[in-house]
């Protein structure tokens, strides 16, 4: 259903229109036309299915739900088969009422019985030709009726030509066609015939097409559905996309039928259209009026429960509906029942039951939701506002006191529609302005841009304050860019809770467009610093990494530290509360924060939300140095991304994984397409800057590391790329050492500090002490990061590893061999930890080269009698999972502990048993006296 049309010549009228900018040829599509999007397999399928019918008889039933593109298929099926030479019998059923007896039949087989020079055969055939012309009945009835049909058919594929009977819609034909076609059907094997059949899935067991090969139609995979949106729907915006894809569920129909609503319809109504409608639920018309109120009340509240949808739609009827009002409506396939909730068979269902309803009647419905809903429900609220006409100015005050209460129940959304219906209702202007303008701000941080930019726009035609007109230009895009029309240094000194809440969110939204501009970014902080009491505020923390995250991290990261009741606070601050952390420096704490942020929306089933969060994940594994989690991070993001149509987090992500893998490896890193770079600076903005600092760490743990040393000096010294560049610390100087640069390395550490300042903090500061100390071959200095940061190394375990990597190489230079081996194994087994194979490997051939013998038993190393016996029953308990294969959060999850606590143990049990992979810890604690 999502192809333009190229018609056999033998398709009649109907089924041109009926198929109309939906077929292609069942092969490739011709040069400039979309094939159709996402059912390759299901074509590859019916190609074959064509030849088996060709070569000796073949039946195929293609069962589907409404929409899913049936009628497209059989189409493309019809072309093919005309393309190859093959006979085409086609007919198809309706569902617009009950179709006349033998109505099927007499439109697939007359164009035979019709023609004066018909196939030799009896009488049979003038019966059969007088009984569908005339309806006159004959001897043998529906029996004889089915083998006269199938004799008919016989001689027509035996005249030299394979013959097609493409049936579409056959659950809606008459019964005697039905009848008839399916005993055809069952009696193609062995005749030059091919039966193609299009079902809707029956309900019941018992179902007269059970036993023949079935074809299912699945919903499209998201990734497709995305795909067929910007093939056949160009010009969306991020927001619609989302939102078609949501409602549509991969149905190929509901993508190009849903309308992209630029607002919602007062009173609301879920979306669909007229087509929809009459595809996915055309017996609602039949049905008892009081099923009709409760499908149109279950459309107006999803989430309610069954007893207060049946409450609600006794109100509207005047009479107390009973638990067998659903029943009709099940038996049609429309709901589906469990006693308890009343689910809609597919979402867009729930629009296509209630499309064309009566304004009045939709108000009806809200009124008696709002009735038997809790009445201090935020739900209750919002169906009350929705029912009501004209301005309400005390309704409005309720709305807007109402909407700080969505976020705290995990209904950010919901916030939003009160506050847009709470500018409806208000009659003054200042209002007005004030309650758009909030609907616009938690609009944009949820990422509903085009939702934030209408009320914007909306919030400029009303009365507004300075700050809060500067905001809504920013929003509605009336600025440069995402600028408003005047920079930091002209904003006015805001006054009053309601200005510094205007403030906040003008910095929220503006301060990416000020990076990298030093004016424009001073004046930014200074704004910052002239709201002293919102220093805690997680919107002023992250607009002030964002403009200067090396100059600012101390205060960044002391404040992020400052807050306390992370339990009580709103997701989204827990999300920028992360990304600030990130910023300034501190993977480890952006980590925690946004595993909190996760844990919140899983919690809450927000799976559509997680993609952001996850990328960050990543990204705070990256910087910690462990490849493995922050791969895994960015190809759950990836995937979720995809399902939910987050194009730019998907395009981010996938790049961010291709760099993890080459870290691993120490393989080259993919260059992104301009696309992909494109889509992927508006979920990471600083994803150049990730991909150059990688792409030179790449070469490091590939063993190039003189090859990096040009690219990461210049990444560092450049502002723009600085900030992401002291994540790389410890490549820059193992690339300064290799390049024997070591005294220019110095002098841009030193540098660094200057500018973090006094106040630099200790996680920046164990970074640029663990790379003085790979830079100097100095006893004193290497021993510094464990005596002055043994904290910020013990959360660290890549700092950790390349630590023991620098001792053990100062110690194999001195000729101290055992301590070196003992320092190498410790740096092998906490790379081999993050997921650093190309690294691991080369500590290996280190040891090797030491005079070690890797393997269980090697001088140096454990005895294999003695290895268990050196750890304690926790530790060998984790050993022995890990050897398993079960990764880190397995084993946590089983022992009830973190997978950063079961990382920590296996830190130390590596090293104990002489090993650096997990692949080796099986062998080593294999009792020798049992094998």
């Amino acid at each position: 259903m999502n192809a333009r049309t190229r018609l056999s010549p033998l398709a009649p009228a109907p089924e041109r229109q009926r198929a109309l900018a939906l077929v292609t040829a069942l092969g490739e599509a011709p040069r400039g036309e979309p094939g159709l999007i996402g059912r390759e397999p299901e074509l590859r399928a019916l190609r074959e299915f064509l030849g088996e019918g060709a070569a000796g008889g073949a039946a195929r039933v293609l069962c589907g739900h409404a929409g899913t593109g049936k009628s497209a298929l059989l189409e493309a099926t019809v072309q093919a088969a005309t393309a190859t030479g093959m006979r085409v019998l086609r007919c198809a059923g309706s569902r617009d009422g009950d179709p006349p007896a033998l109505s099927g039949l007499r439109r697939l087989v007359w164009p035979l019985l019709a023609r004066p020079r018909r196939p030799a055969a009896d009488g049979r055939f003038d019966a059969v030709r007088r009984m569908l012309a005339d309806g006159r009945p004959v001897h043998g009835g529906q029996s004889w009726l089915s083998f006269a049909v199938l004799g008919l058919l016989e001689s027509v594929s035996g005249a030299g030509r394979p013959l097609l009977i493409a049936v579409d819609d056959w659950d809606a034909l008459d019964g005697p066609s039905r009848d008839a076609l399916t005993f055809v059907a069952r009696r193609a094997e062995g005749r030059p015939m091919a039966v193609l059949l299009t079902a809707r899935p029956q309900r019941t067991p018992s179902s007269p097409l059970a036993g023949l090969p079935e074809l299912p139609l699945g919903p499209l995979a998201p990734v497709r559905s995305a795909e067929l949106l910007a093939t056949r729907r160009p010009g969306l915006d991020a927001q619609a996309v989302r939102e078609l894809l949501a409602a549509a569920a991969g149905n190929p129909l509901a993508l190009l039928e849903l309308p992209a609503r630029p607002e919602e319809p007062v009173p609301w109504t879920p979306a669909s259209s007229d087509r929809l409608a009459a595809a996915l639920a055309p017996s609602v018309p039949l049905l008892p009026r009081a099923t009709r109120h409760l499908l149109l009340v279950a459309a107006l509240h999803p989430e309610g429960d069954l007893p207060v949808l049946l409450a609600a739609a006794s109100r509207i009827a005047g009479a107390e509906l009973s638990f067998a009002a659903p029943e009709p409506a099940e038996r049609a396939g429309l709901v589906v029942s469990d006693g308890t909730r009343l689910r809609f068979g597919h979402p867009a269902t729930a629009g296509a039951v209630v499309h064309g309803t009566g304004r009045q009647d939709r108000r009806a419905a809200h009124a008696a939701l709002a009735a038997v809903l809790p009445p201090a429900s935020v739900h209750a609220l919002w169906h009350r506002s929705e029912a009501v006409e004209g301005c309400d100015p005390a309704l409005a005050a309720r709305l807007e006191a109402a909407h700080g209460h969505a976020p705290e129940r995990d209904e950010p959304p919901m916030a939003v529609r009160l506050l847009r219906r709470a500018a409806d209702l208000y009659p003054t202007p200042a209002d007005r302005g004030r309650c758009a303008l909030r609907a616009a701000q938690l609009a944009h941080g949820l990422g509903l841009e085009r939702t934030a930019r209408t009320m914007a726009r909306r919030a400029l035609r009303e009365c507004l304050s300075p700050l809060g007109t500067l905001c809504a230009e920013a929003l509605a895009g009336t600025g440069d860019g995402r600028r408003p029309a005047a920079g930091p240094s002209a904003w006015p000194v805001p006054t009053g809770a309601a200005e510094q809440e205007d403030a906040l969110e003008l910095v929220r939204i503006t301060a990416a467009g000020v990076a990298g501009d030093d004016e424009r970014a001073g004046a930014l902080l200074a704004f910052l610093d002239g709201m002293p009491d919102r220093s805690a505020d997680p919107r002023l923390l992250h607009a002030m990494a964002t403009a200067a995250p090396v100059r600012r991290a101390a205060p960044v990261l002391a404040g992020v530290a400052a807050v306390r009741c992370l339990a009580d606070l709103p997701v989204r601050d827990l999300e920028r509360l992360g990304e600030a952390a990130l910023m300034a420096g501190d993977a480890q704490a952006a980590l925690d924060l946004c595993r909190r942020a996760e844990r919140n929306h899983r919690l809450h089933d927000r799976p559509d939300r997680l993609p952001p969060v996850l990328l960050r994940q990543g990204l705070a594994h990256l910087a910690l140095g462990d490849r493995g989690q922050g791969g895994a991070a960015f190809q759950r993001c990836a995937e979720l991304a995809e399902a939910y149509g987050h194009a730019p987090h998907a395009a981010a992500a996938r790049l961010l994984e291709d760099l993890a893998g080459a870290l691993r490896t120490g393989g080259a890193v993919r260059p992104g397409s301009a696309h992909e770079l494109a889509a992927a600076r508006r979920s990471v903005r600083s994803i150049d800057a990730v991909l150059a600092v990688g792409t030179a760490c790449a070469l490091v743990e590939a063993g190039e590391a003189a090859a990096a040393w040009p690219a990461l000096s210049s990444l560092l010294a450049d502002p723009g790329t600085r900030a992401t560049a002291l994540f790389a610390l410890v490549p820059f100087a193992e690339a300064a050492e290799a390049a024997s640069a070591s005294a220019e390395a110095l002098a841009a550490l030193d540098g660094v500090e200057a500018e973090l300042g006094p106040r630099c903090p200790a996680v920046v500061a164990a970074r640029l002490a663990v790379a003085r100390a790979v830079l100097v071959d100095d006893e004193d200095v290497q021993a510094l990061p464990e005596r002055a940061f043994a904290e910020a190394l013990s959360r660290s375990p890549g700092l950790a590893a390349a630590l023991a990597l620098a001792r053990g190489r100062r110690l194999r230079r001195r000729r101290q061999v055992g301590d070196s081996r003992a320092a190498l194994r410790q740096a092998a087994a906490g790379f081999a930890l993050l997921g650093s194979a190309a690294r691991a490997a080369r500590i290996t051939a280190e040891l090797r080269a030491c005079g070690e013998r890797t393997g269980v038993g090697a001088p140096g190393m454990p005895r294999p009698e003695a290895a268990r016996d050196l750890l304690s029953p926790q530790e060998l308990r984790i050993a022995e999972l890990a050897g398993q294969g079960l990764s880190n959060r397995d084993i946590g999850e089983r022992l009830g502990l973190s997978h950063r606590t079961i990382g920590a143990y296996l830190y130390r049990v590596f090293p104990r048993l002489g090993v650096t992979s997990r692949a080796q810890l099986a062998e080593a604690l294999r009792d020798p006296r049992t094998a």
